[in-house]
């Protein structure tokens, strides 16, 4: 077996995987993102919004946005000066697809409609699941959708060739 590979390699890959997710998920909780109505308070800025203060737009939300894009693009840069190729694997990982199509707006769509529509997108939904019931609902039916649209995307492949 390859030391990239050994079983105490594997496990430093997990413990980091599961600490990054807490942190993620602390961050999410701490900053407000778990919080269904204070997501629709921030996408809401018509004031058309019947919540607990209809017509106020909460804008702290841009503020967690901003932190984390800054973190972002800190750690790219970062990471792009230390080496040609990461600590915990053998290439960096890219995108093969570079250009907008249609299934690239077509999922951000769906996704900004769940969005606005639940006050949940995946990330908030899963550090909620255990706690509440609609975020649990969520989770499930995006996991369903999931499912559905890596079934249909398999069978038009196949079409396809």
């Amino acid at each position: 077996m390859s030391e990239m590979h050994s079983n105490p390699h594997r496990a430093g890959l997990l413990g980091l995987a599961f600490s990054s997710g807490l942190i993620f998920a602390a961050g999410l909780v701490i900053s407000g993102m778990t919080q269904p109505l204070k997501v629709l308070g921030f996408l809401d800025i018509s004031g058309a919004w019947k919540g607990p203060f209809p017509g106020l737009w909460d804008p702290t939300l841009a503020f967690v946005m901003g932190g984390a894009v800054c973190v972002t693009l800190l750690a790219f840069a970062w990471t792009q000066g230390l080496s040609q190729t990461p600590y915990f694997a053998n290439q960096f990982h890219e995108p093969a697809q570079k250009q907008i199509d249609l299934p690239l707006l077509g999922g951000s769509l769906l996704f900004g409609a769940g969005w606005g529509l639940a006050g949940y997108c995946p990330g908030p939904a899963l550090a909620s699941a255990l706690l509440s019931t609609d975020a649990l609902v969520f989770t499930g039916s995006m996991l369903v959708g999931m499912l559905i649209c890596k079934i249909f995307l398999s069978k038009t492949a196949k079409i396809a060739n």
